[in-house]
């Protein structure tokens, strides 16, 4: 059985004029535990709102999501954030750290809703992503490059079975991308998690071996009207 089995999926929203715009229908999509694949997507092609269906940050309006064996679609708001919490790592673009909160602070905040709090753990990551030095620093302290590496750590804080990567190298320059890249996937590997990861950037692309073209993934891009 696949970590990650989605079929039917599809996530639509009300245009200001009343029409619908449907986003992301997405007919069959399996990802093996373990497994990095990579998804090229451009900006307005559906890919970060189908990485937020799958962690349940959205709800889908039909179809299926089984994510270790246990369907997300049914599930409320609640349990969804129970389950993301337990099962999934998140990388956003943006990284999305508290920015009162120190480096060490916004590692611990990722247990809070998982596992449970381990301070051994929280340090632990950091020291792994080469921030042993900087526990005590906020992030504005910090260069987009460290923060990014902060962002990895925290992704991986519950051990998650899938990690999530939305555009994670879209505000570093092309050394720090390189790094970042290449730390995700080592952490993601030691930690045994499976990586779907979405980008725009063909560098970025190339050092995936499974890689799959989100437009051709989603039937609501090939059927979009003007």
């Amino acid at each position: 059985m696949p970590l990650l089995e989605i079929t039917s999926l599809i996530k639509s929203y009300t245009r200001p004029d009343g029409g619908t715009h449907r986003v992301v229908d997405v007919a069959a999509f399996s990802l093996a535990a373990g497994e990095q694949r990579a998804l090229r997507g451009e900006s307005g092609s559906g890919k970060t709102t189908f990485l937020n269906l799958i962690a349940g940050i959205l709800a889908a309006d039909r179809g299926s999501i089984v994510l270790d064996g246990r369907e997300i679609v049914a599930l409320g708001e609640a349990r969804r954030d129970r389950l993301r919490a337990e099962t999934i790592g998140y990388i956003f673009q943006t990284f999305n750290l508290l920015q009162g909160h120190t480096v060490f602070e916004n590692v611990e905040l990722g247990m809070a809703f998982g596992r449970g709090v381990s301070r051994g753990r929280a340090q632990a990551l950091l020291e792994r992503v080469g921030l042993g030095d900087k526990l005590r620093h906020y992030p504005r302290q910090l260069s987009t490059g460290q923060q990014q590496r902060v962002a990895v750590a925290r992704a991986l804080a519950n051990e998650p079975k899938l990690v999530l990567a939305d555009e994670p190298t879209g505000n570093l320059d092309h050394r720090n991308a390189r790094e970042a890249l290449a730390l995700i996937r080592e952490a993601c590997r030691e930690a045994g998690a499976a990586l779907l990861l979405v980008s725009h950037d063909e560098e970025v692309l190339r050092q995936f071996e499974n890689m799959q073209d989100f437009a051709a993934l989603n039937r609501a891009i090939a059927t979009a009207g003007p």
